[in-house]
């Protein structure tokens, strides 16, 4: 009996088999050159034999391709066409959100952002308000993330950058100490979200961090549901790009205009 190596059908005679495979097109042909096969396996040995794979392997950039992965590597370290690809550093990245993140960093970036009390120098305008909220600046004694969200919801009715709330609490005049109870014979807990923690001053920075606190800022996108504990947290959010409201630079142009509002108590209008 002979089969058609496509669809398995069976003839007695090889003439019958080759005339059905004629008439249907189910010949099995090389990737390359204009030979025919019964079969897929003798198609793939003679493809194996002679190197007559069709190139699979594409170059990110460019239309050229490779019949190996490690061909198309070469070329694209030889040509610099990797898609996600530092030029400057000569290195690659997983996908476009880690290119970005690297070309933000300090390493592209520098200290070129300073804090508007003491002048030291942040690689962004998130590093500069955690610096403020967290109540680190030297010359800027009392303010924390608390006072700045006072001043910022006063000096914004509209709601534009934070939530309009019926009254808002302080918070952070309360701080929490961490007592042996939060220990569970492996790590230590935190109550609030059974989060494990390897200390206890670890555990005590946590529940003194505004992670638990209420979420009092919004994304200026609208229609992005975004909300957040701080204004560090708002402007990592706009400057990582996911919702599409404003590029990295931009982030810092509003970090420049929140900034003037504060310090000359302006009210915003508009970012």
């Amino acid at each position: 009996m002979f089969e058609c190596g496509t669809c398995d059908a069976e003839f007695r005679y090889r003439d019958d088999c080759d005339e059905h495979m004629n008439d249907h097109g189910h010949w099995i042909e090389c990737e390359t050159c204009t030979r025919v096969f019964r079969s897929q396996a003798a198609c793939n040995q003679h493809m194996n034999t002679l190197d007559h794979w069709t190139p699979t392997f594409e170059c990110e950039t460019c239309t050229s391709t490779f019949r190996t992965q490690t061909a198309a590597n070469n070329h694209m370290r030889a040509k610099r066409h990797y898609k996600n690809y530092c030029h400057d550093c000569e290195r690659t990245f997983m996908n476009e959100n880690c290119l970005r993140q690297h070309l933000n960093s300090k390493t592209h970036r520098g200290n070129n952002i300073p804090c508007p009390f003491c002048r030291t120098g942040f690689v962004t305008a998130s590093g500069v308000s955690h610096h403020l909220e967290s109540g680190s600046c030297p010359q800027a004694q009392g303010l924390n993330r608390d006072k700045i969200h006072r001043i910022i919801q006063q000096l914004d009715p509209n709601g534009i950058v934070c939530k309009k709330q019926i009254a808002w609490h302080g918070e952070e005049n309360m701080s929490y100490s961490v007592t042996d109870s939060a220990w569970n014979g492996h790590c230590w807990v935190c109550y609030i979200c059974k989060r494990g923690f390897n200390s206890r001053r670890a555990l005590e920075s946590h529940v003194n961090s505004p992670v638990h606190k209420e979420k009092v800022y919004h994304c200026l996108q609208r229609g992005c549901p975004k909300e957040f504990h701080s204004l560090a947290s708002l402007l990592n959010h706009l400057e990582s790009e996911t919702c599409g409201f404003i590029r990295f630079d931009g982030v810092q142009q509003v970090h420049q205009r929140l900034n003037d509002a504060i310090i000359g108590r302006r009210m915003i209008t508009g970012l």
